[in-house]
């Protein structure tokens, strides 16, 4: 590589030069004019990318790598080879991005090859909106910065590079992902025909925007700091260069990029970062921190078709493949609903069944409801949904309505709305359709902390069981992900604001918890209870035929099963 190139001090080569046509040899002059070693092959790896890759990609790489300043020198090399490109840099933070474009022209300045490339009379000369020197008249400059909360429209671009255009102040929660991921749709308006679209970046969790490019057309191309254990979990997105080292017989933790991450350096940032820090920033694996992040599992859940009287006294809980369900799942990569995989032949009726509530006001949030039943420490979720008319007489009537089909002995509602209000609406009409009791019941703890507390331990001990008709009304009912019920639970985290809309999941957690006490009860001590109670009635049915019909003149002979 370094032999094909003559550097002669204070000579420009012309952007015609063969040799660079090749981004790599320019890589080579760039790392040589900062007095770095020569770029590595990890590096080299990326401008090949850079140069070839497609119109809409994606480039994950471990932090440290260089990522931003090889793709610094790519926009240097794009204007050296065609000085009418408008380039627009885009961060989540409009200073990252203006030290982008402000290296990328202090390179333009310094270099001799770069030196007519220096804004001229009358053109824009600033750090953070600049033209090169060749380049017509236009309204949009050669290369422009902005963040990505900033003015995106006005301006067109040939190539957007968006450099961590997501970060942890941004996307903590599902609002900040949601609007992020709006922002990022403008790219398109301001895109020329043909043009290309680079983001560099770190996902930080399975539900990072990066993830959701790929969807849009773009390809993830992903370089880990060391050759990973399991490559499936990168869903082929790893680079070629990491996957023939791989094929070369290169082991797990093998430094992939040995020149600048020796194995001894990558076990002191392991140990500085952590293992799950470790695994996003310098791995590119989310797994660990999904599973740490995200508590509630539908594979913890027991699904299947639920009578609206009895259940099973007892149930079995598996995960096996065979069990599985085919059904619509909004849950994160991995995860699925799943069949009992014993259930006890015997029935009996639901022990009791509470509705909850979560009121809204008119034209807010919705009136959530979840009804769930229960027998012998095990909880039925049998009705879940919502009310968009907040406390009309429809939403009113139609709670009330619920709680008489589902045989609700009781009714609690959310008081934090209109201290109260909404229960002395509620009773009157409840009386008059099915009159149960009503208790109001607050809350002052952080509600995604509570959501996931009450739930996470029944979910793991496997005692919450769903009805398939509800994942279905869920899925069904309305076209907004977030208002789903399995959408909340699956995206729920114990931050603040993680979600959205939370309405339906705060409901089913108030309709647990109430149930909450019952759960201690040993579910195995209730099955042969039950057992117990229904072989009492069988031999007092049977002492009353052998009296009845003794007394008629006939002989009985004692089952066997009475021994």
């Amino acid at each position: 590589m370094t032999s094909q190139i003559e550097l002669k001090s204070g000579t420009a080569m012309a952007p015609a030069d063969p040799v660079l046509r090749d981004f790599r040899n320019f890589l080579f002059l760039v790392w040589k004019h900062l007095n770095l070693p020569e770029p590595t092959d990890v590096q080299y790896d990326l401008a090949a990318y850079l140069q070839k890759g497609p119109k809409r990609s994606v480039i994950e790489a471990f932090r440290g790598v260089g990522k931003s300043w090889v793709t610094s020198a790519f926009v240097c090399w794009l204007l050296l080879n065609n000085p009418q490109l408008n380039i627009m840099v885009v961060s989540a933070a409009k200073d990252r991005a203006d030290a982008f474009s402000t290296f990328t022209k202090r390179l333009i300045a310094e270099m001799p090859i770069l030196e007519h490339l220096k804004p001229g009379k009358g053109q824009r000369d600033s750090n953070i909106a600049f033209d090169v020197g060749p380049a017509g008249a236009s309204q949009s400059p050669s290369v422009k910065s902005v963040g990505i909360t900033g003015q995106l429209t006005g301006s067109r671009a040939d190539v957007i590079i968006a450099d961590d255009v997501e970060s942890l102040n941004n996307a903590m929660t599902s609002t900040m992902r949601d609007l992020l991921s709006e922002r990022i749709k403008e790219f398109d308006a301001v895109l020329k025909p043909g043009g290309r679209v680079i983001y560099l970046g770190t996902p930080q969790t399975e539900m990072s925007i990066y993830n959701r490019l790929p969807e849009r057309g773009y390809e993830i191309r992903i370089w880990p700091a060391r050759i990973p254990a399991d490559p499936d979990k990168y869903q082929g997105r790893l680079a070629p260069f990491v996957m023939r080292m791989i094929q070369d017989g290169k082991g797990p933790g093998t430094p992939v990029d040995p020149k600048r991450f020796h194995d001894l350096d990558l076990l002191e940032r392991e140990a500085s970062y952590g293992r799950s820090g470790f695994a996003l920033q310098f791995m590119l694996d989310t797994s660990l921190s999904d599973q740490d992040r995200y508590p509630l599992k539908f594979r913890d859940l027991m699904v299947t078709s639920l009578d609206p009287r009895m259940a099973p006294v007892k149930l079995m809980w598996a995960s096996d493949p065979d069990k599985r369900l085919d059904i619509p799942m909004v849950g994160l990569q991995g995860d699925a609903y799943h069949r009992p995989m014993w259930m006890a032949p015997e029935m009996a009726e639901y022990t009791g069944c509470v509705m909850a509530i979560d009121p809204s006001g008119r034209g807010k949030d919705e009136t959530a409801y979840a009804i769930v039943k229960h027998l012998n420490g095990w909880l039925y979720v049998v009705a879940s949904g919502g009310f968009k008319d907040g406390y009309g007489e429809a939403t009113l009537k139609g709670l009330a309505l619920l709680a008489k089909q589902h045989g609700a002995n009781k009714i609690i509602v959310e008081a934090n709305f209109g201290d109260g209000m909404f229960t002395q609406l509620l009773k009157p009409v409840v009386s008059r359709i099915h009159a149960v009791e009503i208790e109001e019941v607050k809350h002052n703890q952080q509600k995604e902390r509570r959501i996931c507390d009450t739930l996470e331990p029944v979910m793991n001990q496997h005692r919450l069981v769903f009805d398939q008709a509800v994942i279905e009304h869920d899925h069904k009912g309305t076209s907004e992900p977030i208002r789903q019920l399995m959408y909340q639970m699956s995206r729920i985290t114990r931050d603040r604001g993680s979600l959205a809309k939370d309405d339906r999941l705060d409901v089913l957690a108030m309709a647990v918890g109430y149930w909450a006490e019952s759960m201690a009860r040993d579910t195995d001590k209730a099955h042969e209870e039950h057992l117990e109670s229904l072989r009492d009635k069988a031999y007092e049915d049977f002492i009353e035929l052998v009296h009845r019909n003794t007394n008629s003149g006939y002989e009985i002979d004692e089952p066997s099963w009475l021994n």
